[in-house]
């Protein structure tokens, strides 16, 4: 500091030592508060860039992962080994019981068909996007047949990534769609309800509602021979009307991870309650199980006879489908 420079903070000669040591001291304290200010500012602008530097793509992916389980309880102990909770089951009861007598009037024929004991695989058409086909069937035999145990229907792959869905259907006893899965419940003495039909089901226009699709590479009937377990074909007729398919959209639907973007009558137009289903009139028969019994546990090798036996199996539903439909009298009832 120059000792012969004139200012309010600076020494000046006729001050005294006390007085010039005071204003040296306060000056001092203005430049430490000023490198002090302006040390956080900058740490703090530092600090505020990191966003850039964010992975989203795995943010998006655990956001994703715990929705689907937002507002899930752990009930370890009423839950079984694939996923169905008794307490929700419960709790869900009143609501599918509505859909079952009053909104869809679900007629169920053919129970006398069933295996008096023991799991059966039932083969049925595939109805609509969301699995309400499997959910009012696997209902209306637990409410016909109680001492058989709840039937689990199997859900397509695409289902069990959407937020909220997989979750809540796997506590109401859906599966997901493997042959692992099946022999699985099959071998725990639980039936199965198996759409071989598979998305291409699913996604088939309104023009081609009942026009059963290929059944894959007979992955059902080796599931029912190896299991030793009836081959049960069902026919649902209704529930292919509850979402309507007017044609599909597929690039904005990649970017959703769905298969296909639907367009109904009512969605997009009316939003989210254009995705509610239409309350159609819905009967569900059960035909008589293929014969299986005499044949030998290497018939699984034989492809001709597995093919065979597909095609008998996917001819018998597309009976029961062209006799339900030639007995209705409308769509709702």
């Amino acid at each position: 500091m120059d000792p012969t420079s004139k200012g309010p903070l600076c020494g000046d000669p006729e001050l005294g030592d006390s007085e010039f040591g005071d204003l040296v001291e306060v000056r001092e304290a203005l430049e430490g508060l000023r490198r002090e200010i302006r040390s956080r500012f900058l740490s703090e602008s530092r600090e505020a860039a990191p966003w850039q530097d964010v992975d989203w793509q795995a943010l998006f992916g655990k956001l994703r992962r715990r929705m689907n389980t937002f507002g899930m309880s752990e009930r370890s102990g009423e839950v079984d080994e694939f996923g169905l909770d008794e307490v929700v089951l419960k709790r869900a009861l009143p609501m599918l019981d509505l859909l079952y007598d009053r909104y869809w009037r679900v007629e169920l024929s053919g129970i006398e068909h069933l295996p008096p004991r023991g799991p059966c695989l039932l083969v049925a058409n595939r109805s609509g996007i969301l699995p309400y086909d499997g959910m009012m069937f696997a209902h209306g035999l637990q409410r016909r047949l109680p001492e058989l145990g709840r039937a689990r229907f199997l859900i397509a792959d695409w289902l069990i990534t959407l937020p909220f869905v997989q979750p809540y259907l796997a506590r109401l006893g859906g599966v997901r769609a493997c042959r692992e899965n099946a022999d699985r419940l099959l071998r725990h003495g639980r039936s199965v309800i198996a759409f071989p039909e598979g998305v291409k089901g699913a996604a088939k226009v309104f023009r081609d509602r009942y026009r059963l699709k290929r059944f894959g590479r007979g992955g059902v009937v080796r599931t029912a021979l190896e299991n030793r377990v009836p081959l049960v074909p069902v026919g649902i007729v209704g529930a292919e009307e509850a979402h309507p398919i007017l044609f599909k959209i597929h690039g904005p639907a990649r970017s959703l991870g769905l298969p296909f973007l639907p367009v109904t009558p009512t969605f997009p137009l009316f939003g989210l309650f254009g995705a509610l289903p239409l309350p159609s009139k819905w009967v569900i028969h059960i035909g008589e199980p293929l014969s299986l019994e005499h044949l030998e546990p290497d018939a699984v090798d034989d492809e001709l006879l597995i093919s065979r036996l597909t095609e008998e199996l996917r001819s018998r539903i597309q009976s029961l489908l062209d006799v339900g439909l030639s007995d209705r009298e409308s769509v709702w009832g």
